[in-house]
């Protein structure tokens, strides 16, 4: 099943993106489905029905738009897993499923590929996520090429590139063992738990190895990140690598216009977007400190009251989302009878998805606590707002290195322990009220130390604005990618 468009059938580019059906990954994907469309480029982007409700918002504003751009709906075989139909993002099942999950993903390649020799527009290539290594042979029977698009930040590209290389994790025995990353302009420490890949886990393999083959055998690779930021990673991936390298972000400056910003990647009932604008409204630029963790993280009951009390503690005002999934009946006792009631002059707490590239972009936001996802720390930095990390797992340890220790834009809580889908019984506390305190105290205060930061991360806000616009390093790659495939 299609959703409707305008077909424009003299467009002879046909671009086919592939993005992984995880919320953090079809988001950047959807952007940069637009972002070639409006450049004249036929667009079509694979998701399935599930997902494709998910940006409906984005799909009808394209439409509306002649955008050529066709969201492609391809039925996802949950069934093959014993799931129920609707269980087609990873943020909608639980993590014993997720390596099954990514079994029964790929089958979707047979579909794709009938779909692609059907189309009355030849593809001209695939840009697919760096998780879906299934897509390389689409690429080969279509004889077309293939262009691997990584989410994350070029730091984590080439930490993980290294280490595969090097085959580090193959000589790995404990989790918790250290290496550092080979052929580095500094020093980076990991443990293999941290380490900068998608697939640590035992079992996970096979999926590593394949993902990385899909890496080296693909013809470019395209970034959401621009020059200025990860200038000195950038060159040195594309030279270990061997192949061109498109950094044509941060594309999250693509969706400039209020309502644009409202809808990318969900949306929010008109009453409860309302609340949280005239919550931000209330109050002094720069005092607010948001506080988001992804999609897929959770936290426990312990965990979330102790993260309550660092931020009572901290007396700074606060906006906190606390996703469903992590609102136990304890929790929701906790938070109706007591913390609520305590914080209401200072804290506004918001269940369930909110905006976020909205609240981000207020002028009351001062400070963003965060699980190191790379699409939020683009977010903060492009809007100017420096960061608290709280990496949970995967690329985000490395991310938080390089706003903590390469670019100076936020202070750390100093985790470094993989924590992100407790289970149920789970009573560990990761992080400590203190510490929440302390960083809050360092990084929203008056200090010589934060100014700095503000400072930075404004100059470098401006760096990305300029990469977006037309005659930037950004806008000028996506023109070059485009002629190149061409």
């Amino acid at each position: 099943m299609t959703l409707p468009m305008t077909c424009l059938s003299d467009k002879k580019a046909h671009f086919v993106l592939i993005p992984l059906v995880a919320q953090g990954h079809l988001i950047p994907m959807t952007d940069l489905a637009r972002l070639l469309a409006e450049r004249g480029v036929y667009v079509s982007l694979i998701t399935t029905p599930i997902n494709a409700t998910r940006i409906q918002p984005i799909v009808q504003r394209s439409i509306e738009s002649n955008l050529p751009i066709q969201f492609v709906e391809l039925k996802f075989p949950c069934a093959q897993i014993g799931l129920p139909d609707e269980c087609e993002n990873f943020d909608l099942i639980d993590s014993s499923y997720f390596l099954p999950f990514f079994e029964v993903y790929k089958l979707l390649g047979d579909p794709l590929e009938q779909y692609l020799r059907d189309h009355h527009i030849p593809p001209s290539c695939i840009i697919s996520d760096g998780c879906n290594p299934w897509t390389a042979e689409v690429a080969r029977k279509l004889c077309i090429p293939r262009l691997v698009f990584h989410g994350p930040s070029c730091l984590f590209a080439l930490c993980n590139y290294n280490t595969s290389k090097h085959k580090i994790l193959d000589h790995l025995t404990d989790y918790s063992e250290q290496f550092v990353v080979p052929n580095m302009p500094l020093t980076l420490c990991f443990t293999k738990a941290n380490a900068p890949n998608f697939f640590n886990a035992p079992g996970w393999e096979k999926i590593r190895d394949d993902a990385f083959e899909s890496e080296i055998t693909a013809d470019a690779i395209v970034l959401n990140t621009f020059e200025d930021l990860e200038r000195q990673f950038i060159e040195l991936y594309e030279k270990e690598i061997g192949k061109k390298v498109w950094t044509v972000g941060p594309f999250n400056l693509y969706n400039k216009d209020e309502n644009s910003k409202s809808i990318r990647g969900n949306k929010l009932g008109a009453e409860k977007q309302e609340i949280v604008l005239n919550w931000l409204n209330s109050h002094k630029p720069k005092s607010v400190l948001y506080i988001s963790f992804g999609s897929l993280t959770r936290k426990n009951a312990l965990q979330l009251m102790e993260l309550g009390s660092g931020l009572e503690a901290a007396d700074k005002p606060f906006i906190w989302v606390i996703k469903e999934a992590e609102i136990t009946p304890e929790v929701d006792r906790w938070l109706s009878e007591d913390f609520e009631k305590r914080v209401q002059q200072k804290g506004l707490i918001c269940r369930g998805w909110v905006p976020q590239l909205a609240i981000l972009s207020h002028p009351s936001v001062g400070g963003f606590m965060t699980h190191c996802g790379w699409n939020s720390i683009l977010e903060s930095i492009s809007l100017g707002v420096p960061m608290i990390t709280w990496p949970h797992f995967s690329d985000q340890f490395t991310n938080e290195k390089l706003v903590v220790d390469v670019l100076g834009l936020g202070v750390s809580l100093g985790t470094e322990t993989v924590c992100w889908m407790p289970a149920g019984d789970d009573k560990t506390i990761w992080v400590h009220r203190g510490d929440i305190e302390k960083a809050i105290q360092k990084l929203m205060g008056e200090e010589e130390e934060a100014e700095a930061m503000r400072r930075k991360v404004a100059d470098m806000a401006d760096n990305a604005k300029k990469a977006m616009e037309m005659g930037g390093s950004s806008y000028n790659n996506i023109t070059q990618l485009i002629e190149s495939i061409m």
